[in-house]
């Protein structure tokens, strides 16, 4: 078992109860009800992603929280953020409220909310930050959509610090990105696209640290694509600036070649950068710059990706597929250890969050996920729980399979 938040790297036996942790240690000789052979495995808390698009309320034709959630287990996900990106945008105590509803009637794993930032996410007028984190919101943003008022950014953040609840950042100027969908340059030009630069990214990224700063407060950085980005992070956290940062597995894994053959699955929002921009994320990972894995899961139907590129949806699917990818692309290239990746997976998002996730600990809840390092798999699109089906990876062999997803004490997940 490993457990970065107890400096656990060890061989045991974990003994469940009444959904919580009761016991680790070697050779547990008790009476149970069902017993998990976990012989050449490993075993490690259930992944907390932080970015999730679970798509209800609004469009359930891309996916559900009971779909996404069974997606999520699949994948060894116990703990999932979902993002306000719905319609209504959860921008409102009655909205949250109705998507707290949805969680408790039909959720398979833990969901958590994250708010909006502004109403209906459009950048002007605050939604009440204070009353939302009260309701159990444990994070706002407005992602998929960045906040362009240098005023109301920064009232935000003076407001989410009063509030005790982190805000997540889609570091985006639209002035510089509007129309584009692939990145600019060799690629856009190649394609016959309008491109999106680095400069819409890290600009915007330069700006909204800058104005944490000024408001002492934190601040996370959501879905890294470029070098500059993780320059910028990385001496503003030399600098003392309480910033952290995500990077999603499709942009550590490829590059946007991936883009050329018009694949949709291969469009989104940021797009595939150049090979030096995923060098730069995997040492960034490396570094300790980039300190969360998350998936940024935005389902999409087939006939919203399956037209034309430039009018094609933004967004990969990647719940079912981010920790293979990660083992993959970072543990078996040696860019990170065991114990470095379940960290970036487990304790480190759910302590941004400032919930009790992300750890194996007697008391804890029983959230844990049981995975075969040496086995691997080619991903299909029929094996996925998903609703939707785009994903970056189909075709592709990843390393590490799950065996077993443990969720609130209870076999949640067997692989077939």
């Amino acid at each position: 078992m490993i457990d970065p938040a107890e400096s656990r790297d060890e061989i045991a036996d974990i003994l469940i109860e009444n959904g919580t942790i009761s016991s680790i240690g070697r050779d547990i000789t008790v009476s149970c009800d069902a017993q998990i052979d976990a012989r050449g495995m490993i075993v490690f808390p259930g992944i907390v992603d932080m970015h999730v698009h679970l798509r209800e309320p609004g469009r359930e034709d891309k996916e559900t929280v009971a779909s996404g959630t069974k997606a999520a287990l699949k994948g060894g996900v116990t703990s999932v953020l979902a993002m306000p990106n719905t319609a209504p945008a959860i921008d409102s105590v009655d909205n949250l409220e109705l998507l707290q509803g949805i969680i408790r009637a039909s959720s398979f794993a833990n969901v958590f909310v994250c708010a909006a930032i502004t109403r209906q996410r459009q950048g002007k007028e605050l939604t009440s930050i204070r009353d939302l984190k009260q309701c159990g919101a444990v994070a706002i943003s407005d992602d998929g959509n960045s906040v362009d008022s240098e005023e109301v950014m920064l009232k935000a953040l003076r407001e989410a610090k009063a509030a005790g609840i982190i805000l997540i950042d889609h570091c985006q100027d639209n002035l510089l990105s509007a129309g584009g969908s692939v990145n600019l340059g060799l690629t856009s030009t190649r394609m016959g696209l309008k491109g999106i630069s680095r400069e819409s990214e890290y600009l915007r990224v330069k700006r909204d640290i800058s104005l944490a700063q000024k408001a002492d407060a934190a601040i996370h950085i959501a879905h890294v694509s470029c070098a500059e980005s993780i320059e910028i992070i990385a001496k503003a956290k030399q600098k003392g600036v309480r910033v952290s940062a995500e990077a999603a597995p499709h942009h550590f894994s490829l590059d946007e070649e991936a883009v050329w053959g018009y694949d949709t699955n291969m469009k989104m929002n940021p797009p595939l950068r150049g090979k030096d921009d995923l060098s730069a994320i995997r040492q960034g990972l490396r570094d300790g710059v980039i300190d969360v894995i998350a998936s940024d899961h935005a389902p999409h139907t087939d006939n919203e990706k399956e037209i034309e590129f430039e009018r094609a949806e933004f967004g990969v699917i990647g719940l079912e597929t981010e920790l293979a990818a990660s083992i993959t692309e970072l543990v078996e290239k040696n860019i990170l250890d065991w114990p470095e990746l379940i960290k970036k997976l487990t304790i480190n998002p759910a302590g941004l969050l400032g919930i009790k996730k992300g750890r194996l600990g007697k008391g804890m809840d029983a959230d844990l996920v049981v995975v075969s390092p040496g086995k691997d798999r080619i991903i299909e699109k029929k094996d996925f729980v998903s609703k939707s089906k785009n994903s970056p990876f189909l075709g592709k062999r990843l390393k590490g399979c799950v065996e077993f997803t443990i969720c609130r004490g209870e076999t949640a997940f067997q692989a077939r």
